[in-house]
């Protein structure tokens, strides 16, 4: 039995301590910063209002404070949105211990004190390159795995032993792992593919999205190529099939088929999903001021259609 900390209490992290669960670890759950859910796993018997489903009842779930990080712990998972990395890289910057960090969040960031874009895990890492840090990453919906249906992911680190480990402790019968020691690639498919998901969905019909799917993966392959990862990590779960998710449904290809309507971002956002998070338009202006300065646009024009259509608010533009 494994002593496995989640940190992070929305919908994909509650949901991974259900496999953690039944392959008999000692999970605890905690949410650094939405106390309104975290009152309410507390007090409505563990019952999570985003998946719909009462919480293992071995899962313990504890109020966040640093003190938590410097209990023994045997796998650290953060799984909290992009723009709480920043606060859980506060807390672990002096974090000294060798326990193996797991990081499920997606996302990237623009640097602009070193003008570069950096993954999740590089941001984390500032303050502290000792962290273990290893990433997980694929198509898998947290309902979907919350209800023990069979899902996939890879796991990287540039120890694949260390990815292996990890597995291991994670795996079931219906949740299964790769691992792969491209880290870099990994991240930036799963995150990149949120923005490629609304331009599949922007498709007019199954036979253009299909198309549009086609030239989003040779974009994609050549993205992670000019940010240092392998091509060939594009073809696996982290980019492939991560895409096929989130295009076949999803708030982002919701909002690509509004675009490809023909209603600027701004008016769909506000008419159709006001309240949603659309991850690939949040990524679009976190990278756009980068990837249109430093990238050969003829290289990615359906990435440039939509940087233009989110960040500048003018009407999607395909063109390819």
């Amino acid at each position: 039995m494994k002593k496995v900390l989640i940190i992070g209490g929305g919908a994909m992290g509650a949901a991974f301590s259900v496999p953690l669960i039944d392959n008999n670890q000692k999970v605890t759950l905690t949410e650094p910063y939405n106390t309104k859910l975290l009152n309410q796993l507390l007090h409505k018997k563990k019952f999570h209002p985003s998946l719909k489903i009462v919480l293992p009842k071995r899962l313990s779930i504890k109020k966040f404070s640093p003190h938590i990080l410097s209990q023994k712990w045997d796998l650290i998972v953060i799984a909290v949105s992009s723009i709480g990395i920043e606060l859980i890289r506060k807390h672990l910057k002096g974090f000294k211990q060798k326990t193996s960090i797991l990081v499920l969040t997606k996302g990237l960031k623009y640097d602009r004190k070193i003008n570069k874009i950096i993954t999740m895990s590089e941001q984390l890492s500032i303050g502290n390159k000792n962290l273990n840090i290893s990433v997980l990453k694929g198509p898998c919906l947290a309902k979907e795995l919350a209800k023990k249906i069979k899902s996939y992911t890879v796991i990287a680190n540039k120890n694949i032993r260390i990815a292996e480990k990890i597995g291991k402790i994670i795996s079931t019968n219906y949740y299964k792992t790769e691992h792969l020691t491209d880290v870099r690639g990994v991240e930036f498919s799963s995150a990149i593919k949120n923005i490629y998901s609304m331009i599949i969905g922007s498709g007019e019909g199954k036979n253009t999205s299909s198309a549009l799917f086609r030239k989003s993966f040779d974009e994609m392959e050549y993205l992670v190529k000019f940010f240092k990862g392998k091509a060939e990590t594009v073809r696996g779960l982290a980019g492939l099939g991560d895409l096929y998710v989130s295009a076949v449904g999803g708030r982002n290809s919701k909002m690509g088929e509004y675009l490809g309507k023909g209603f600027n971002f701004k008016n769909a956002k506000r008419k159709f999903m006001k309240k949603d998070t659309i991850e690939g338009a949040d990524l679009a202006y976190e990278i756009a001021p980068y990837i249109l300065k430093k990238v050969n646009r003829k290289k990615i024009p359906l990435m440039i259609s939509l940087l233009n259509a989110v960040t500048k608010n003018k009407k999607l533009k395909i063109t390819y």
